[in-house]
């Protein structure tokens, strides 16, 4: 049968001996109390700092999404608008709104006639509009 150790003492690998100085607990009734830390603190603390990380990462998301949403419904309008003629890469266009309400591409520059123009837009070598 195995000897049997009492609870106050521990196996230590170093010393390979049986010691008391390495456990976790008070092993004796004139030890002093061991107290976990309280880390109510550092909990709070290392929560705002994650909190405020992935809303500044949520924002920063959610306002490239919006630009990109934005950036399609531009091309959506000027690849249904009316033009004919092959628009060139880098080259500035103007979108406007006709009399029947339908949209269409012009070469010509806002200030050159009294036509309701919804922005100005160039070509890009991916085939995306950007607004100028």
């Amino acid at each position: 049968m195995s000897k049997k150790y009492p609870d106050n003492v521990a196996w230590d690998e170093n010393k390979q001996k049986w010691v008391a100085n390495i456990l976790p607990y008070a092993s004796n009734v004139g030890a002093p109390v061991i107290k976990p830390d309280n880390i109510d603190s550092w909990r709070q603390r290392g929560v705002s700092k994650v909190n405020h990380h992935l809303e500044t990462k949520f924002l920063e998301l959610k306002e490239e999404y919006l630009k990109l949403v934005e950036e399609f419904q531009w091309n959506d309008l000027i690849y249904n608008a009316v033009f004919n003629f092959e628009p060139i890469v880098g080259e500035t266009y103007h979108l406007y709104t006709g009399k029947d309400k339908e949209n269409f591409l012009s070469l010509i520059s806002p200030d050159q006639w009294d036509k309701e123009c919804l922005g100005s837009f160039q070509l890009t070598a991916e085939q995306k509009w950007i607004k100028v």
